[in-house]
Parts: C-alpha cells; sequence; structure tokens
C-alpha cells in the first residue's frame, strides 16, 4: 500500500465518521471517479490510481481493490459488500514465491455488472454487461455479457432475463 493511498483512505475513514463528504477524498485517491458514484467506506486499495469506477455506480461497505494493475468498474454497477477485486498473480513455484516474485494482472468489469455480497474476482477477470455475480463467488475466469454466474468458482448458469 502507498503512503498516499494509506493517508487518503484514512481521510476517507475521518470524514465518514464527521458526516463529512467523501467524496472529493475518492477524487484524489482514484484513477477516475464518474458523476453519481457512492461509495460507502471503509474502502482499501493499494494505490488507488489504477482503480476506475463509472458513473452511478454503488459500492457497498468493504471494497478491497489490489489495483497493481488496472481494475475498470463500468456505469451503473452494483458492488456488493466485502467484495474484493484482486489483480496480483504469485508464482505456484515456492523459489520464486519464497522470493516475494509478483506480477499483476487487470480486471474489467463491463456496465451494468451486479457483483453480489463476498464476491472475489481473481486476477485478469473480465465481466461482460449485464451480468450478475452471486453472493459469495469465486470469478477465476471471464463472464460473458448478460450472464448469471455462481459458486466457486463461478460458473454460469443461466443468462440475465429480459424486461
Amino acid at each position: 500500500m502507498t503512503e498516499r493511498a494509506t493517508k487518503i483512505m484514512r481521510d476517507i475513514h475521518r470524514a465518514e465518521l464527521d458526516g463529512q463528504e467523501i467524496r472529493p477524498h475518492l477524487t484524489e485517491l482514484l484513477a477516475h471517479l464518474g458523476e453519481g458514484v457512492e461509495v460507502r467506506p471503509p474502502i482499501r486499495v493499494d494505490d488507488g490510481l489504477n482503480l476506475s469506477i463509472g458513473a452511478r455506480t454503488f459500492v457497498n461497505f468493504n471494497l478491497t481493490a489490489l489495483d497493481m494493475a488496472p481494475i475498470s468498474i463500468g456505469a451503473d454497477c452494483q458492488i456488493g459488500p466485502n467484495v474484493q477485486l484482486l489483480t496480483p498473480v504469485h508464482p505456484i513455484a515456492a523459489e520464486p514465491r519464497r522470493a516475494k516474485e509478483e506480477t499483476a494482472e487487470p480486471i474489467t468489469i463491463h456496465d451494468n455488472v451486479w457483483l453480489g455480497g463476498g464476491v472475489i474476482v481473481c486476477p485478469g477477470v473480465t465481466i461482460g454487461e449485464n451480468s450478475v455475480i452471486g453472493a459469495g463467488a469465486v470469478v477465476t475466469c471471464d463472464i460473458p455479457a448478460n450472464s448469471v454466474a455462481v459458486g466457486n468458482p463461478a460458473r454460469v448458469i443461466r443468462e440475465v432475463p429480459e424486461y
């Protein structure tokens, strides 16, 4: 976690406790914060400058976004409580892990996606527009647009019905 991000996250949490507006702090923390975005603290990021949140998106309590690579959340998304967006990749082999080698892969969440409470999105995953990911799912691979996915690992169980 960068010192800059740590300071701003503290400012966000203090402002919230004091009943003050947190948007100015979020704007400073994140790469992009769309119009009408609502974020309920606490929020945890590695850096913040790799996290973009599209217009009118709602982020519930306790978002963890390990943004060593870009994380893009589209417009009109619903992000449940305790969601984790994890870009870091660690080697499986013992020696490189012991040496603390690490890379990262981006996460893309397209417009109008709903991530239920406790969802974990793994490195390199793209979730297509209008999709719904059920609470507690662990998303290890791409989810097509207009899909409902659940489980660990998450699997598509049906299409999102048209209204």
